[in-house]
């Protein structure tokens, strides 16, 4: 029965023409992006804002899922928690559980995940508030001497113990293992250490017996680095998918994330990604953005346009999700 929970789940956020929205900004970044658009981060202003996105009319027709953060998941509009707000719309509750990246002890440059400690009982507690899948993010940086062996072990290795508490809470989880554009790396590069990254969580994964079609692989595109050359939508795809067909035909399935990209990059890259190669992977490929879909919807929401910003999102995402079946 365990299993039948957690596929049901896996299917319902992986369903034709939706994706998942990443709401679970931490405060300190919450606060960054209000600084941004010239808005104090409060404790209030955080949850009006997020009311907003959750709120939004029909946004069930294209989002399947929605990771949220603690702060958000404790939230409510009139009374009701963003968790039974989602619900009525169809769209899955998720939380972010790690506790964000720490400099990786006499590894210069290189960090580390934190927040297993603890993470059993936290899971039991959210499953009780309704989430039904996790998110656990670590990050990599491409440079000369980066990243190290020890630093990708060190952090699949909790991915891996994270997975696993996950499963034995019947909630879904989402592995983030994200390698950065920061730096002039080529996309060859970023193929080469994504592919490594890869390699290395998946036998961990197998290690501490996680069922990998309960699992989501949430990655970035494989892309050059900021400084590097520019690759074409058509070369992202081809080396983003000669990656993923490394990865074990039994996963549950495939979300990128839009760190680093303009929202057009990422849902255009979506789309050629969908159109060219979704019928050659055993696997469904969408999305879960968080900027790629929150960075209009914001600025109108802080302008005090509200109705706006709801309708922002929705075109947001309604382009992302016909870009996961590759109709844009």
């Amino acid at each position: 029965m365990m299993g039948d929970n957690m596929q049901q789940t896996v299917s319902a956020l992986l369903a034709s023409g939706k994706g998942i929205l990443a709401i679970d900004e931490s405060t300190s970044t919450c606060t960054k992006r209000f600084q941004e658009v010239g808005l104090e981060s409060t404790e209030e202003n955080r949850r009006a804002y997020r009311e907003m996105l959750v709120t939004t009319p029909g946004l069930g027709r294209f989002i399947s899922g929605a990771i949220l953060y603690e702060e958000t998941l404790m939230q409510k509009s009139n009374g009701i928690s963003f968790a039974d707000v989602l619900k009525k719309q169809g769209i899955i509750p998720g939380i972010k559980v790690d506790k964000g990246t720490k400099e990786l002890a006499l590894f210069p440059g290189e960090t580390v995940t934190e927040g297993l400690d603890e993470l059993r009982e936290r899971l039991k507690k959210y499953a009780a508030l309704g989430a039904q899948f996790a998110k656990w993010r670590a990050t990599f940086s491409i440079s000369e001497k980066t990243p190290s062996c020890d630093a990708i072990h060190a952090n699949v290795h909790a991915m891996a113990r994270y997975a696993a508490l996950c499963q034995e809470q019947k909630i879904v989880p989402i592995v983030e293992p994200e390698v950065l554009m920061e730096g002039k790396h080529t996309i060859e590069q970023s193929y080469s250490v994504t592919r490594k990254v890869h390699q290395i969580l998946f036998q961990e994964l197998d290690r501490y017996n996680v069922a990998l079609e309960h699992l989501i692989l949430k990655t970035n595109m494989v892309l050059p680095g900021y400084s590097g050359k520019k690759a074409a939508p058509e070369d992202v795809a081809e080396m983003t998918v000669k990656c993923l067909l490394h990865l074990p035909a039994v996963l549950g399935g495939v979300v990128f994330l839009s760190g680093g990209q303009s929202d057009e990059d990422a849902t255009r890259h979506l789309n050629v990604i969908n159109r060219t190669y979704k019928n050659k992977v055993p696997w469904r490929m969408t999305f879960s953005y968080g900027r790629g879909l929150q960075r209009e919807p914001l600025k109108l929401w802080a302008s005090g346009n509200k109705e706006k910003a709801q309708k922002m999102l929705l075109l947001r995402a309604e382009e992302n999700a016909k870009a996961s079946e590759g109709m844009l």
